[in-house]
Formats: structure tokens, C-alpha cells, sequence
């Protein structure tokens, strides 16, 4: 997608995964800035798009229009989303005996059951103090949600954990941010791709066909492969790729490692 591109908004709402409707909801409610308009018709651009995406993105996680229109506000104007948390990242954190780091517990290592795991806003605040809006960015990227002014809940171990591994390496919080919203906007492209897919094939087979029990069966089978097929097929290509720019642009590590 070029920084000039433009779409109508069925265009933006094709390509952003959801409705004409919500779309038109979304302006109602104050959350997407209106389009510019050429003629009788108005045209949308990038900023658009990926603000379409952070708002599914948010809905998707509980959060109503009326918390994300705050978030994005204060995002646009740049303010601490600490304040309008109710967390200030002035707030004399060590003397409340909040960690440089919080101590997570992930459902693989204490949690087997998969109960949910909270972290307090001061210890968010704290970690990404330096980075400007960080809270709504880790909110957007899936990492984080608030569950009140005072609490967060992990939505998803696997990034957060990515994300502690990459500070731990030395990276900084605005860099593994960076890093994490590239990975999440390209699953994302992926995980469209497949679902167009699937919409073009199975579905509209379906809907072309008699609707017996056994062209049920068969979208039900399709369907199932559409929602695995995609996360093995990617995992087996990057971890192909990975070893092979490895190979390639450091060589030194064979000498190094060469038992690895």
C-alpha cells in the first residue's frame, strides 16, 4: 500500500476486514476522522485504514467506542494516557514498591489453566515511560487491556513475552514496540489473505451449492483448515527463512557454534 494511496469507503471497509456500517458508526461515534472530499465522494487514505484496524483491533478485546474515542484522542494530541488512565508516570513508583519490570506469570509456567494475568498500571506506566504513548501502543498491538484505572490484563503471553525477551537483549522499549506492531500488522496482512481465500472458495462453493448435509460437512472441514492451515504454513516458512538468513549474512556463527 503506497502513502498516497485513496479507497471509498467500501474500499476502506473491504480492505480493512470490516463493514460499510461500522465505518459510518465509527464517524457517528467521533473515533475516525472524516474523509476529504473530491466531488461528491470522499476518499480515505493510510492513516484511515490503520486507524480502522486499531479500532476492530480494540473492539475485539472488549474495550467500548466510548474508552477507544479517549484513547485515540489523547493519542492524537499527545498526551499521557497514564492521565486519562488515572496512572501518572510521575507517580513515585519505587516508593510503592513497583519493580523496574513486573513479574509476569505466564499460563505455561504458573498458570497451566490459563487464568488471567493481571498487572498493575503503575508497573505498565513504569516500563514505558519513555515512550510516547506507549500504554495505547500496547494496547493496539494486543498486549494489553485495561481492566479498570488501576489494573491491566495480559491478552496475549506470547507478545508480551517476545516483547520482555527483546528488552532483556538490550533493545528499547520504543524499538521493540516498533518491532511487535510490524509483526502484528504483517499476521494481520497474512491472516486476510487467508480468509479472502477461503471467502472465494469454500464459501462461495457453499453458497452455490444445495446446502445438504454433506456440502455442510464440507464447508465445516474447509473451514477448519482455513483457521490452522495458515499458522502452521506461516511458522514452517519463517523458521525456513530465519535459518537461511542466519546462513547467510552471518557466517562467522558457524565457526562459532558449529555444533548449532
Amino acid at each position: 500500500m503506497s502513502a498516497g494511496a485513496e479507497f471509498t469507503i467500501d474500499e476502506l471497509a473491504r480492505e480493512a476486514g470490516t463493514t460499510v456500517r461500522s465505518v459510518r458508526v465509527y464517524h457517528e461515534r467521533g473515533v475516525l476522522p472524516p474523509p476529504q472530499v473530491k466531488g461528491r465522494t470522499g476518499f480515505y487514505g493510510p492513516e484511515h485504514l490503520n486507524r480502522v484496524r486499531t479500532i476492530s483491533r480494540l473492539l475485539d478485546r472488549g474495550i467500548k467506542l466510548n474508552g477507544i474515542r479517549e484513547l485515540l484522542e489523547a493519542w492524537d494530541r499527545g498526551d499521557d494516557l497514564g492521565d486519562i488512565l488515572g496512572v501518572s508516570e510521575h507517580d513515585d513508583v519505587a516508593a510503592a514498591g513497583v519493580s523496574e519490570r513486573p513479574d509476569i506469570a505466564f499460563p505455561s509456567e504458573a498458570h497451566p489453566g490459563g487464568d488471567e494475568i493481571a498487572v498493575a498500571a503503575t508497573e505498565l506506566a513504569q516500563i514505558y515511560h519513555e515512550v510516547p504513548n506507549g500504554l495505547a501502543r500496547v494496547i493496539a498491538a494486543g498486549m494489553y487491556e485495561p481492566v479498570d484505572a488501576a489494573t491491566y490484563r495480559v491478552v496475549d503471553p506470547q507478545i508480551v513475552r517476545v516483547a520482555d525477551q527483546l528488552a532483556a537483549a538490550g533493545l528499547p522499549q520504543t524499538q521493540v514496540l516498533d518491532e511487535l506492531e510490524r509483526l502484528v500488522a504483517d499476521c494481520d496482512r497474512i491472516a486476510r489473505r487467508f480468509v479472502d481465500l477461503f471467502e472465494r472458495t469454500a464459501w462461495q462453493s457453499f453458497q452455490q451449492s444445495g446446502r445438504t448435509t454433506e456440502d455442510v460437512a464440507e464447508l465445516a472441514s474447509r473451514l477448519t483448515e482455513a483457521r490452522v492451515a495458515p499458522g502452521r504454513v506461516a511458522a514452517e516458512l519463517v523458521d525456513r527463512y530465519v535459518g537461511r538468513y542466519l546462513e547467510r549474512d552471518t557466517a562467522e556463527l558457524s565457526e562459532i557454534l558449529p555444533e548449532r
